[in-house]
């Protein structure tokens, strides 16, 4: 697939796209790009909306706070979105943005917020998160729109795995794991739809892990010798799992 050209200025529509079409962009997107970023009419941008591809068009102003994206080729066709299911504890709002951004540019391809008993952030602003989405993938060339999902409870998650998740199997970073190197624990997790699981600041409660534990369809994995931030631990554990069993191989 051909690479996102990184040096233009990618933004996100929320609507259908196809040549020859004149957009009309936001106020916020219309300000940025005329105010902002200071672009005269037939600057090119690229444009994408998680189901079209990615377009070139350029820009036409219509006003002072105002102006169209005119539709032109097509750069890139649409990327269908990875099967890999990113689950967390909600935190404090400033690391909050930062793992949601990080995992959007690791590869997640559902965000599913879960609330455990250390959860620090229990009332989510989602649709806060739903823009950290879309800045991330504006910012890193992702096509596809990760789905943030509402928040449930992590006992409620896993009662109902195997009826909404079918074979999907669930990795968790256990910091209670008594081993140390997280390579070995992925060897025995099948080939297939993924999803992570990130605990709290705090970490799981006893009784969560020992829910978990109980799982056939969960892996715990450990993340080294140190004590990671959770917000460490999403980029850490991502990578260690595309590395081996996603994507990146």
């Amino acid at each position: 697939m051909p690479r996102s050209e990184f040096r233009m200025q990618r933004l996100h529509l929320d609507q259908p796209i196809e040549a020859g079409t004149a957009i009309a962009a936001d106020r916020a997107q219309a300000n940025y790009l005329l105010n902002v970023l200071r672009m005269k009419e037939g600057a090119q941008i690229l444009v994408f909306n998680g189901r079209d591809g990615e377009w070139r068009a350029h820009v036409v102003p219509t006003g002072r706070k105002s102006c169209d994206l005119v539709v032109g080729e097509q750069v890139r066709p649409q990327s269908p979105a990875p099967d890999f299911d990113y689950i967390f504890a909600p935190l404090k709002l400033g690391r909050l943005d930062y793992m949601v951004q990080k995992a959007v540019e690791m590869g997640a391809g559902r965000l599913r917020p879960v609330l455990t008993q250390h959860t620090q952030n229990p009332k989510l602003n989602l649709q806060r998160m739903q823009a950290n989405v879309i800045e991330a993938c504006e910012q890193c060339g992702v096509l596809h729109i990760p789905q943030v999902l509402e928040p449930t409870k992590l006992a409620d998650m896993i009662g109902r795995w195997m009826v909404e998740d079918g074979a999907r199997a669930l990795i968790f970073c256990d910091e209670g794991e008594e081993t140390q190197n997280p390579l070995p624990a992925l060897d025995n997790v099948p080939q297939g739809p993924l999803a992570i699981l990130i605990g709290p600041e705090g970490g799981f409660a006893e009784e969560e892990r020992a829910l978990l534990r109980d799982k056939s369809f969960v892996y715990p994995m450990p993340l080294g010798p140190r004590v990671l931030r959770a917000d460490t631990a999403a980029v850490a554990a991502m990578a260690v799992v595309q590395a081996k069993l996603g994507d990146w191989h």
